[in-house]
């Protein structure tokens, strides 16, 4: 009895350290995805004077914002692909080719001149390598989602699925790290002109070095069992047409995804801009002030998905909707009027903590609502599809609200998403209490 315990003890701390293997193998990858998705905006107050003719600062942010934005247009197109590719040929195969598109992108805009030795061909080339990135993180993000929850522990899916958002914000830090660092050894005609390059050249190497560290990675048996189960029946898995069986499902991540993308980026994205363009603060002490904002949301992802797993999804999602809804305006209302650097911290800060509320959680919320044949692409499309229209799109509203004179329209903008979102909260179910992650096993085989 006693050694049979011992060795039933044995097998499953061996799951566990196989389970924490294949999440930091696939939160590495992760990582260095959205640090070549987010060194675009960090540096972008440099490079939009390379790419585009010469105006006003606001015009050249807004060129570069547009751009951004339509960016977020091929994440429904990658969460369509690589959701299904993922759902037909498996999570790790999906997660390799999805970093391996970011590394081209990163590349083009490494090497792309700029507008003065080129012209109009400088901000197509730009665009076009935006367009693979797009594509790359709309794929991304459904496949990791989906692969995180999968191979995660029963009771511990929760914690373990928030590390989506723990590298997800840990490669916004590390570009801006390496922005920090690169505004420390250049002067600001060196980073305009080159210095910008040096953080894409990072990026294209990151992702080729985790393309070859993914192919290591194991696939859930989750997936292992539906195909072999559906190995008869092509057409079964990762198809619209199965997708289509599933609309209740399909316009829940629609509603939980409308407020938390917007909130998000307005506060990690937008806000470092916002700063810059509209309080006074220089771009400098932007970077700080985010980057340390950034680091301290980074470190609440687990804990909140923690809490999750003993209270329940719908708590957190009630406390982002009231507290967004209320406090939105107030928060940039105080942000646009500040020029203390502290001040300006704790401001985005509170909107950060806020936002924990979604971000902890929506992946592993999203998951909870599909069954395995047809997760990946569930939680990717719709998804992808609100993110392009909502998330990608915040800074350029906020931008034109600005140039027209009225800024603080947007504040209401942010607010009144969020409530939509609250809405969709209240009449949900609670998915961990029903989830159909729990209808396969959690772990997962060699592959």
């Amino acid at each position: 009895m006693t050694v049979g315990a011992g060795q039933r003890g044995q097998r499953l701390a061996g799951g566990d350290r196989r389970v924490t293997a294949n999440v930091v193998r696939g939160s590495l990858g992760n990582l260095i995805e959205w640090y070549d998705w987010y060194a675009y905006s960090a540096f972008s107050i440099y490079f939009s004077k390379v790419f585009f003719p010469d105006g006003n600062q606001t015009a050249q942010l807004l060129n570069t914002a547009a751009v951004f934005a339509v960016g977020f247009l091929m994440r429904p197109i990658g969460g369509w692909l690589l959701g299904r590719f993922a759902d037909q040929f498996g999570r790790r195969n999906a997660l390799t080719v999805s970093v391996l598109l970011m590394a081209l992108g990163s590349l083009m805009i490494t090497f792309t001149p700029g507008y003065k030795s080129i012209g109009i061909a400088a901000p197509v080339l730009l665009l076009l390598a935006r367009l693979l990135q797009g594509l790359s993180v709309g794929g991304e993000y459904s496949t990791s989602a989906t692969y995180l929850s999968e191979v995660a522990t029963p009771g511990k899916r929760g914690y373990y699925s928030s590390f989506q958002y723990v590298t997800l914000v840990g490669g916004q830090l590390i570009a801006l790290g390496v922005q920090l660092v690169l505004q420390s050894w250049l002067t600001k005609p060196e980073l305009t002109s080159w210095g910008w390059r040096v953080a894409f050249g990072v990026g294209a190497f990151g992702a080729l070095a985790v393309m070859w560290l993914r192919r290591g990675m194991d696939e859930s048996e989750s997936y292992q069992q539906e195909t072999a189960k559906g190995a008869q029946a092509p057409g079964s898995r990762g198809t619209l047409r199965v997708l289509l069986q599933y609309p209740k499902e399909c316009l829940l991540v629609v509603g939980l995804t409308l407020g938390g993308t917007v909130a998000f980026y307005t506060y990690s994205t937008y806000a470092k801009n916002f700063m810059v363009n509209t309080s006074g603060i220089d771009a400098k002490t932007a970077t700080w002030i985010m980057f340390f904002a950034l680091l301290v949301f980074a470190a609440l992802q687990p804990l909140a998905g923690k809490l999750s797993d003993r209270i329940g999804r719908k708590p957190l999602l009630f406390g982002f909707g009231i507290l967004g809804t209320i406090l939105t305006v107030p928060l940039l209302t105080l942000l646009a009027g500040t020029k203390n650097s502290f001040a300006a911290f704790l401001i985005i800060l509170a909107g950060l903590l806020i936002v924990t509320g979604y971000t902890s959680i929506n992946a592993i919320v999203k998951a909870e609502l599909f069954p395995t044949k047809i997760r990946a692409l569930g939680v990717g499309l719709p998804y992808a599809l609100t993110v392009a229209i909502f998330g990608g799109t915040a800074e350029s509203i906020g931008l034109s609200l600005k140039q027209a004179g009225r800024e603080p329209l947007f504040y209401w903008y942010v607010s009144a998403c969020i409530l939509i979102s609250l809405v969709v909260y209240f009449f949900m179910r609670e998915t961990s209490k029903d989830s159909r992650l729990e209808q396969g096993s959690a772990t997962v085989t060699e592959g």
